[in-house]
């Protein structure tokens, strides 16, 4: 039984090919954990052990893995890098008490090294920077430590620095003692000193005051001053020759945080925060923070950390909400693919549950004793979309039953039946991210499918006022219907919630009142379907405010009628118009394709909000576009910068879309219309 004090919970994070999963691997071999150094370009690392992950030669998944290392257990977490599948990064972040951002020597700071930062910093972790790939020809390491410490902040400092050859490191908090290309150590230890110290005030008053603070204290203060952000600890690393291991290890098991020295999770609960402490003893609870299926079996696994209490065969789990208790079975632990039977899940570890349906990422898991939320880093939200059709007949069960593993696996991956076109549609980060689901689909689950680009999500909306009157009479022999409807629209401020205000402004009784529910049936009827072109309403006011009725004819299904009735009629005279998705776009490109991107972005409408420098000559554009003009965007974008840019967008808001635009979207939906009733 792993005690609190010992056990250390770390994320890999960082930009694609900057060197995690080779970090993990030199890791595992240096602690005597695997017998070889895995290679990526050998496919053999326990990493990326997925079959898609071996033919791509990158992470897809977060993987799990664990060492032993000087009495301390560490708990490691190997994260995707590429932008496209940046979720499992981040929602591995809530799991682990430290944060390890990785960075290419070669290739400095890159666009997902920023986020990820940034998410572990929101997230109130404490952070390592490890410069991975020290001994590669064109980095100029001493420039970097400029960077990072102008785009992280001071408080990066370099803990241990490289060797004249490169072919070992200085530990700065042992020794000042010999040479580096970088700084002499005794000026980083220095510099080490002051940012550690700025978190114990006793410290810092004799430091002050010229007293000299014993190399002893040092390592007492570091894990306070790392869960206050005033060191960020940068390590040197050559993952490949395993120079730097050693040193990385040993910071992490004396100067990291155990779970017992972070502060509690928390759970939110409408205005109330709920904190779970770290108590090997008491009621059990725990986050799901990644879900996977065996490619082989598809055996689904839920990874758990736990936070509190223990997990066991005979712990009755409840799932958020739920009233009905489930049987975990026997708690896992794994190495990347390998997974062992353990006899307890400990406070402050992780353990994995198989075959279990119920759990997905960001569950709350507990025994009755909690409630509430935990509070997720924010994902993307994925906007890059295909619509899919089976390529065979009667596939569209087996289409379905595979998606639906794939969102559980994935939380920026997204998949819904657009009520309007009746398309089923698939949302990803990018068009990598959607090819690698795709190829997903096909090799795991042996779906194949069609694509083809969704119809643009627009909106419609009213931009003056109305008034409408419907009188519904039917007499057919028997019992006739009556209803007759008299109301006011008006619009609402853009992106109004909810998109329909409705009031019942009927005095005196001319209808009445359980007819109310019935009205508003059939003005929901038209919100849902839309009045110019078939798509949704929004920012819409409605007053209902006379109409008559009939003592024997009025009936639900003539006040509905009479209601949409009156409903169209006030939208044909308030001015209904489309209003189109504007989406927020960042554009990482080399420098040197600014003014073509600039340039086509102009002629796509869209307004370039800003732009920043990163190091290694790339940039970041940043800007808002209808997301009808970027839809295929990716193509253009690989054209223009040879294969270097990426891009990245999420909905920002909605837009009236221009007469012109707006017209063609009328005519389609007026052809397809007619189409249909051929």
């Amino acid at each position: 039984m792993a005690n609190l004090k010992d056990i250390r919970n770390i994320v890999l994070l960082g930009h694609g090919s900057s060197g995690k999963t080779s970090l993990a691997e030199a890791i595992l071999h240096t602690t005597g954990t695997t017998n070889r150094l895995g290679s990526i370009d050998e496919k053999n690392t326990v990493g990326d052990f997925d079959d898609e992950e071996k033919e791509r030669g990158n992470s897809i998944h977060s993987a799990l893995m664990h060492v032993n290392y000087e009495g301390k257990k560490i708990n490691i977490i190997d994260t995707p890098g590429y932008p496209d599948f940046v979720s499992p990064a981040l929602v591995s972040i809530p799991a682990v008490e430290t944060a390890v951002i990785v960075i290419s020597a070669a290739a400095g700071i890159e666009m997902n090294t920023r986020k990820l930062f940034q998410a572990a910093t929101n997230a109130n972790k404490a952070k390592i920077i490890v410069i991975n790939k020290m001994d590669s020809d064109n980095a100029d390491l001493t420039e970097l430590i400029g960077q990072i410490q102008e785009t992280f902040g001071s408080q990066c400092r370099c803990t241990n620095l490289p060797t004249t050859d490169k072919s070992a490191v200085i530990n700065c908090l042992e020794t000042q003692e010999g040479e580096s290309p970088v700084m002499s150590p005794a000026d980083a230890y220095t510099e080490l000193l002051e940012s550690v110290i700025e978190a114990d005030d006793e410290l810092m008053e004799a430091y002050l005051g010229g007293e000299e603070v014993s190399p002893e204290k040092v390592p007492q203060v570091f894990v306070k001053a790392m869960l206050a952000g005033t060191i960020v600890p940068i390590v040197f690393t050559n993952a490949r020759k395993e120079i730097g291991i050693k040193e990385l290890l040993s910071l992490i098991t004396n100067c990291t945080p155990s779970p017992a020295d972070a502060p509690p999770a928390k759970l939110i609960k409408g205005e109330e925060t709920i904190e779970i402490k770290s108590d090997a003893n008491g009621p059990f609870a725990g986050l799901v923070f990644r879900v996977g299926f065996d490619s082989r079996s598809n055996m689904k696994y839920a990874s758990i950390r736990i936070f509190s209490g223990k997990l066991d065969t005979g712990t009755q789990l409840l799932v958020n909400d739920a009233k009905k208790p489930i049987r975990p079975g026997h708690p896992l632990q794994m190495q990347g693919a390998e997974v062992k039977e353990i006899e307890t899940g400990e406070c402050g570890d992780i353990a994995t549950l198989a075959k279990i349906d119920e759990l997905h990422i960001g569950d709350l898991v507990h025994n009755g004793k909690f409630s509430g939320k935990f509070e997720m880093v924010p994902v993307p939200k994925p906007m890059f979309a295909l619509a899919l059709e089976p390529a065979a007949r009667g596939d569209e069960n087996k289409i379905s039953a595979a998606l639906e593993k794939l969102t559980d696996e994935d939380a920026c991956f997204k998949v819904s039946r657009d009520s309007q076109t009746k398309e089923l549609v698939i949302n990803g980060l990018g068009d990598l991210h959607l090819r690698v689901m795709l190829s997903k689909l096909e090799n795991r689950y042996k779906v194949h499918v069609n694509t083809k680009p969704p119809k643009i999500p627009y909106r419609e909306t009213i931009t003056g006022k109305g008034e409408g009157h419907y009188r519904h009479k039917k007499q057919s022999g028997g019992a006739g219907q009556f209803g007759e409807v008299y109301l006011r629209i008006e619009p609402l401020e853009r992106d109004s919630d909810p998109s329909l205000e409705y009031s019942w402004d009927i005095f005196g009784g001319s209808i009445p009142g359980q007819f109310e529910p019935a009205i508003l049936k059939g003005i929901n009827d038209v919100m849902d379907n839309g009045y110019v072109a078939g798509f949704p309403m929004q920012d819409v006011k409605v007053s209902v405010y006379d109409g008559k009725y009939h003592p024997v004819d009025s009936k639900e299904v003539a006040f509905r009628a009479a209601g949409k009735g009156a409903f169209i009629d006030a939208l044909s005279k308030a001015r209904p118009s489309l209003l189109e998705p504007i989406v927020s776009i960042e554009i990482t490109i080399p420098a040197e394709n600014m003014g073509d991107i600039t340039g086509d972005m102009a002629s796509r409408r869209g307004r370039v909000s800003g732009q920043d420098m990163l190091p290694g000559g790339m940039m970041v554009i940043k800007a808002q576009v209808p997301l009808s003009e970027v839809s295929n965007y990716n193509s253009q974008l690989k054209s223009v910068t040879g294969g270097q840019g990426s891009y990245s967008m999420e909905l920002s808001h909605y837009e009236p879309t221009p007469p012109n635009i707006q017209q063609q979207v009328i005519d389609q939906y007026k052809k397809e219309k007619e189409a249909e009733h051929e």
